[in-house]
């Protein structure tokens, strides 16, 4: 148990951009997604699913996003428009965590899209688990009906996270965090 606990304690987000090769092999990658939808899922809805980017094809998409920012924005600044065209040039793999909302279903939506999350956040936790790295990120194109409509959703989903996942190609400092006794207070009654 300490093993996990200080995996939990360890475990930090490697920026996309200072992600490579390799990413995880197609075994790996099995095993580490088959773990990822381990989540608390209520009324056992399976309220996710994924879409992998990776080779020509994340490149595709990438250059598909960067095209639709600058249309956005036709007076995105250079820099802007440099970080949007090379976004999806670093990490060798992405999975796109969607949320499958069910109206039907009793379960408040808030809860649908925390059991999608929790895909995500385990995609990070075994990433790091593994020895590799990754990063969670959502920005304009995970709310953009574009996007969504280049990814091929239905009306009832939507993005949760665009997961980058490859091997930190420079030693990623960890971050301060917070105090948990900043952050717990007993119930007063």
């Amino acid at each position: 148990m300490h093993d996990a606990l200080s995996l939990l304690q360890q475990r930090h987000s490697a920026p996309s951009r200072q992600l490579g090769e390799p990413a995880p092999d197609a075994k790996t990658l099995r095993a580490l997604l088959e773990a990822s939808i381990r989540v608390p899922d209520h009324g056992k809805l399976v309220p996710f699913r994924l879409i992998e980017l990776r080779g020509d094809a994340k490149l595709k998409f990438g250059a598909q996003l960067a095209e639709r920012a600058i249309r956005r924005d036709p007076n995105l600044a250079d820099s802007k428009r440099e970080k949007e065209r090379n976004r999806y040039t670093y990490a060798p793999l992405v999975i796109v965590v969607v949320a499958r909302l069910n109206d039907d279903a009793g379960i408040p939506e808030i809860e649908q899209k925390l059991c999608a999350g929790n895909v995500a956040y385990n995609l990070l936790l075994g990433t790091y688990a593994l020895g590799f790295g990754a990063q969670w990120l959502t920005g304009w194109a995970a709310y953009d009906p574009e996007v969504a409509a280049l990814l091929r959703l239905a009306k009832n989903e939507c993005v949760i996270g665009f997961v980058h996942i490859g091997t930190p190609q420079t030693e990623i400092p960890d971050r301060d965090r917070p105090a948990v006794d900043d952050l717990l207070s007993p119930w007063q009654g």
